[in-house]
């Protein structure tokens, strides 16, 4: 499974979930870095079978009502240290696999993975 992780979650996530085995960009590795618009990460998501990992409830909108992207990891965790966060994507990395592999859109939330469709 290969990830796309928007610019607004740290670079030293996707290094983190790489060391874990699992396929992952940060958009600052793409071309135009972090200035990489939405239409381009939702056309990657499309053509090249990423799964984006956001933050950003927008992306949600545009899974569920347009069905522009592959797949959807939605963090929302409110304020939370980097450290955590990837505590988080570690602690929960089956139930995250585990939920993409039968739905489109999973939520990351501090309690756990909701598989939301």
């Amino acid at each position: 499974m290969k990830m796309l992780i928007d610019a607004q979650l740290p670079a030293r996530l996707a290094h983190h979930l790489r060391r874990r085995g699992l396929e992952v960009l940060h958009t600052s590795e793409l071309p135009l870095g972090n200035r990489t618009t939405d239409e381009e990460l939702k056309r990657l998501s499309l053509t090249q079978a990423y799964v984006i990992v956001t933050k950003d409830g927008d992306f949600v909108d545009n899974l569920l009502l347009h069905r522009n992207l592959y797949k959807l990891i939605l963090v929302s965790t409110g304020n939370i240290s980097n450290d955590e966060l990837i505590e988080l994507f570690v602690n929960y990395e089956p139930e995250i696999l585990d939920g993409l592999s039968e739905a489109h859109f999973v939520e990351l939330t501090r309690a756990g993975v909701i598989v939301r469709w």
